[in-house]
């Protein structure tokens, strides 16, 4: 797995709400390891396992953007497994809440029964209804929703796990960090705004840990659309 670690200064008034102690990551470097990286920044590299358990990463807030895992697990050719996901994501950490954001379409209940298992296992869902413009190609953009739920929650929990790569939230990484959050941003390296990695205390590139979070070929979901669940 690549890390990105990007030296900054932090708010040091901030204590988290949570922790009665400050999380062993403040002021620390992951490793003083340098290897040559895109950017000629100073970077990191580790076994996924360690790196995670070096960490006292305190209470942990993960923010997925759906639209964006869906393209990278389609340019990387897997189907996400959800569950380990998860899982990977947390890694023994305290899990606030993970968030899930999408685009909707009401009229698809096979997307339907999707976000209904999603509930039921773990994730928080917000769904926005997807805008047809006249190119009749069907898009979404829930950027405003994530930033806001970053910021509003940022008290609460001490490290913002962010599955996305769009630029457009820089700024409230930006914003979250200044308030003593540490911010680790997951995505598909090639395709992720330098933006974005900038501003993130460490980077993951998704193809690193794919083999951790993708469905088993002979495993399938087993979703109910809202129409035949008794519930």
């Amino acid at each position: 797995m690549i890390i990105t670690n990007l030296s900054k200064q932090r708010n040091e008034f901030k204590e988290p709400k949570v922790l009665k102690a400050k999380p062993h990551w403040q002021g620390q470097n992951l490793s003083d390891t340098a290897v040559k990286g895109k950017d000629n920044k100073m970077q990191d590299t580790a076994t996924d396992s360690s790196i995670f358990n070096s960490l006292n990463r305190g209470r942990v807030a993960i923010f997925i953007d759906g639209l964006s895992l869906f393209h990278t697990a389609l340019q990387l050719g897997i189907e996400i497994d959800y569950v380990k996901l998860l899982c990977h994501l947390t890694n023994g950490s305290r899990l606030l809440r993970a968030f899930f954001y999408t685009g909707v379409d009401i009229s698809n209940e096979k997307q339907q029964g999707f976000l209904l298992w999603m509930r039921r296992n773990g994730y928080r869902v917000v769904a926005k209804d997807i805008m047809q413009p006249a190119e009749n190609f069907k898009k979404s953009n829930l950027n405003v929703e994530i930033a806001v739920d970053m910021i509003t929650l940022a008290p609460y929990y001490d490290t913002a796990v962010l599955v996305s790569g769009d630029g457009d939230l820089a700024y409230a990484v930006n914003a979250v960090s200044r308030m003593g959050v540490r911010v680790e941003v997951v995505s598909l390296q090639t395709t992720t705004s330098e933006s974005l990695i900038d501003v993130a205390d460490c980077f993951i590139d998704i193809d690193s840990i794919k083999a951790h979070i993708q469905k088993d070929s002979n495993v399938g979901y087993s979703y109910r659309t809202p129409s035949n669940s008794n519930l």
